[in-house]
């Protein structure tokens, strides 16, 4: 069962902690990698791709750092207001939201801005890219839930949520999707874009993390951490995992077990061992860290045989089925290379006016 696995973890404080996780005996051990400040201002969000970990912060800057060769890479400066959700696809292209309504889509090529539209009237709250690459979803405090066509840059729909949901997850399979406002849970079915059901958790939730492509561990403002059916919509179990509330999880499948990786505010970082079977039990802990620090956002970092992307012609499709159906024909496709500046798709156009400029 031994593994590379790292753990990426935000602070209140600014900083940046990695350390690298010892998977090969029976209790897994943590030992610091790296500390690191780059940051003015609190961490609000991390992503990992294989090479690379990002960090973004509500001093508005994007941390990109290369986990193979353990060098900082840089600062990725293009928002205008705290960075609140980052997420790679495969390891070629980096997707950011933030307060200043925009959706960023970056080449790690040369880390050059390839996108930049202008996704939500207000903040961007959450994005999460369709396992095909071909789409992503956005949602915002516009109260709506929008969904963006990568390969030409555009909104192919648009759903008013009537309320402001701050978090958005595609399943790993991409069939459906979890929308997260306050306390409840809304599961869409990618197909028909309707309503499959709601969940609603005990306390509000802070994170969410696909374990497969049914199982969803959901995080709150407590100290529980709960596993629920997205298609039955029923609750698995739950178990307590830390003396304060829990920030992020986000896990990983190793050979014969889910991981799942909790941080809280009491600074720990946890890791549990989860058999994935009918009857599902509460997970073991494997092990824990003490940070010392209040922790804000959680990923994992596990090296891969890279994918390769293939070409595709944009899909033109602009409703749910449709989209369903682009969807079967390819797998991976490469995101365009042109930047699109995109109006508010929600607006009337209007007729342009010549002024002579």
């Amino acid at each position: 069962m031994a593994a590379v696995v790292e753990l990426i973890a935000g602070s209140y404080e600014q900083i940046a902690f990695g350390y690298r996780v010892g998977t090969g005996e029976a209790e897994w051990t943590a030992e610091a990698l790296f500390t690191h400040h780059a940051h003015t201002a609190s961490i609000s969000a991390v992503a990992a791709s294989e090479r690379f970990v990002v960090t973004g912060s509500k001093d508005e800057t994007i941390q990109v750092y290369n986990m193979r060769k353990k060098t900082e890479h840089g600062a990725l400066l293009h928002h205008d207001g705290t960075i609140t959700c980052l997420e790679f696809y495969g390891d070629s292209h980096l997707l950011s939201g933030a307060e200043d309504g925009l959706v960023c889509v970056w080449s790690t090529k040369k880390w050059e801005c390839l996108k930049s539209i202008k996704a939500h009237k207000g903040h961007v709250t959450s994005l999460s890219v369709h396992p095909s690459g071909k789409l992503a979803l956005s949602v915002g405090t516009d109260k709506t839930l929008r969904t963006w066509n990568l390969i030409d840059g555009r909104s192919a729909f648009i759903k008013n949520i009537k309320q402001n949901a701050h978090i958005v997850r595609w399943s790993p399979d991409g069939d459906k999707y979890v929308v997260v406002i306050a306390d409840k849970l809304d599961i869409y079915k990618l197909e028909t874009a309707s309503l499959m059901g709601t969940v609603t958790n005990p306390k509000r939730i802070s994170s969410i993390k696909f374990l497969t492509n049914s199982i969803l561990a959901v995080a709150g403002d407590d100290e529980t951490v709960r596993l629920c059916d997205v298609d039955t919509q029923k609750w698995l179990c739950e178990f307590q995992a830390h003396e304060t509330r829990v920030k992020a999880v986000d896990g990983l499948i190793m050979e014969d077990c889910c991981v799942l990786v909790t941080a809280s505010n009491d600074g720990f970082i946890k890791m549990w061992k989860l058999h994935l079977k009918e009857e599902l039990q509460s997970p073991t802990l494997l092990g824990e860290v003490n940070t010392t620090a209040r922790l804000t956002c959680l990923a994992v970092w596990k090296p891969s045989s890279t994918q390769e992307s293939t070409e595709s012609s944009a899909a033109k499709a602009t409703t749910s089925q449709e989209i369903a159906q682009e969807l079967s024909k390819s797998k991976r496709v490469r995101i365009a290379t042109e930047e699109v500046i995109m109006e508010d798709e929600s607006k009337p156009k209007k007729k342009k006016k010549d002024r002579g400029k």
